[in-house]
């Protein structure tokens, strides 16, 4: 039976990549449906490792503190020696929180408690996952897709102006566009699974020959259950045992321990490490995000954060284009997130050669914290960002965070200020406004007799603003202008060719400013 929806996006695969996506779309009132074939969530902790970056993500999601008390940080590394002995260290670079960089710690959250908490976000948005429900098939036209899905009532036609393939490494919607997925077979086949054993206690990232490849083994407690995740490198070839038994036994053997005993396997798997790249992110009206664009070695805990940042990117300008905006600006998904998920390859893949020599510990990289889109068509170049020093701060820059203080004398931050589907414009110091207000634009200003002040040089520091400057900074958070007084026209231009258009009658920048009454003017 055919049936017509009038949806924005259909997203096929409800993993982390399209329930971001989704919890986007439903908080800026887009219709869309979000499909999964599974019957049921997926039930393993595959990606658990939530970086900085994304966690400054799942707090504009309004997620962050569900995440961080479902989770908990990584234990120490313990390395096991051949006589008993051990030695032990940090996985990561451990620092403190600064005011421009709030998160500075990786979270361990197995990845079904991560996905539980997103579908529980999307149902308090009004909107849920259709498992069991598998697209067969679909064809695009100037307008839209049509798409045709299989579920437990039959077969049905609907139709969306875009599809998002989110659908994982063996990615339908890929397969199906003729997207070639180029790339390298690592030469490593590895175990996962999730387990309850006695044995070792809870205090550690338990590791055994770490520089050996055929006989290590890592046993790593999950935070937020009574779990423990095991990896170790398996064979090229031949069938694998899963099993309590099987996996105890493989324990046994790599560790010479006898008092380690797996009661039960709550989730097990047996892959092959890849590092493939799709050769286009955007068909048409059909993208791909996440796993169907790009997979990783799981080393540096980088694949679910570079696919939720995916979607995190796509989501608005999905919205801004079927909001009016024009559909150039979808081109920057590509231009924007694929030469990402290229260096997080080769930082994968570098961190898994650290790995087979024994070297197993994480810098800043990972942390995604420097990356930035500055080459982006959306980086606005104006006078205010040329007359910048070196080094500063530039379009195209992740938005730092800054403590504020508001008029009314209560705390605030730059991230409560740029939290929600909107773009921000703040002004620093400024002599008079410099564009008036439009839908979907939040203007703040800070400084002596402004709304908020920046009593500790915060916001100062982390931009390097001069009185009288502005900065843009997109819904994802980054800095998509640095602008001047005298960049206004370019300003209100850039904001029109985004989809943000003044209503009613609205004066020109230019004509704004002869209209400033002069005790505005300094």
């Amino acid at each position: 039976m055919e049936k017509q929806s009038p949806l924005g996006v259909l997203i096929c695969g409800a993993g982390a990549t399209g329930l971001t996506l989704a919890i986007d779309l439903a908080r800026r009132g887009v219709p869309f449906r979000l499909i999964e074939k599974l019957d049921s969530p997926f039930p393993g902790s595959r990606g658990r490792g939530i970086q900085p970056r994304t966690q400054e993500v799942f707090e504009d999601l309004g997620i962050i503190d569900r995440i961080v008390a479902v989770g908990g940080l990584y234990a120490p590394q313990r390395d096991y020696r051949e006589d008993g002995s051990y030695a032990e260290s940090d996985m990561g670079e451990w620092r403190d929180a600064t005011p421009a960089e709030p998160y500075h710690l990786a979270l361990m959250v197995p990845q079904f408690l991560t996905e539980r908490v997103m579908r529980e976000r999307l149902a308090e948005l009004g909107h849920q996952v259709a498992f069991g429900c598998e697209l067969v098939g679909f064809a695009q036209d100037e307008d839209g897709v049509t798409a045709r899905l299989a579920g437990p009532a039959g077969e049905e036609t609907v139709r969306a102006r875009y599809l998002v393939g989110a659908d994982g490494g063996r990615s339908f919607v890929r397969g199906a566009l003729g997207v070639d997925f180029p790339g390298q077979t690592l030469g490593m086949r590895a175990v996962a699974a999730d387990v309850t054993l006695t044995g070792l206690g809870r205090d550690a990232w338990h590791r055994f020959n770490g520089a050996n490849m055929e006989r290590q083994v890592a046993i790593s407690p999950l935070a937020g259950t009574d779990l423990f995740a095991i990896q170790g490198p398996i064979p090229q070839e031949g069938e694998v045992d899963l099993s309590a038994e099987g996996l105890e036994r493989m324990i046994a053997e790599r560790t010479g321990r006898s008092d380690i005993h797996i009661q039960s396997v709550s989730w097990a798997s047996a892959y092959t490490m890849n590092a493939r790249l799709a050769n286009r992110y955007r068909v048409g009206r059909v993208f791909l995000a996440g796993d169907a664009a790009h997979i990783h070695p799981p080393t540096g805990g980088q694949g679910l954060n570079t696919s939720v940042q995916d979607a995190y990117n796509l989501g608005w300008k999905l919205a801004a284009v079927l909001g009016g905006a024009p559909q150039r600006l979808l081109d920057s998904y590509e231009e924007e997130r694929r030469p990402v998920a290229e260096a997080m390859l080769g930082l994968s893949t570098g961190l898994l050669e650290a790995m087979k020599r024994g070297v197993n510990r994480r810098s800043r990289e990972v942390q995604q914290l420097d990356l930035r889109y500055a080459h982006s068509s959306l980086a606005l170049a104006t006078s205010g960002e040329t007359s910048r020093p070196s080094g500063a701060l530039c379009a195209g820059d992740r938005a730092p965070d800054a403590p504020l203080r508001g008029a009314g004398g209560h705390a605030r931050r730059l991230f409560e200020l740029f939290a929600g589907p909107h773009w921000t414009l703040v002004g620093f110091e400024p002599e008079r406004d410099i564009l008036p207000p439009r839908p979907g634009l939040r203007i703040h200003k800070v400084g002596v007799g402004r709304e908020l002040a920046d009593e500790a040089g915060h916001l100062r520091k982390a931009y390097g603003l001069a009185p009288g400057a502005w900065v843009l900074v997109r819904p994802d958070g980054y800095v998509a202008a640095i602008v001047a007084s005298e960049d206004a026209d370019a300003l209100d231009r850039y904001l029109r060719d985004v989809g943000l258009e003044p209503t009613g009658f609205v004066l020109s920048p230019a004509a704004e400013r002869e209209l400033v009454p002069s005790r505005d003017r300094g």
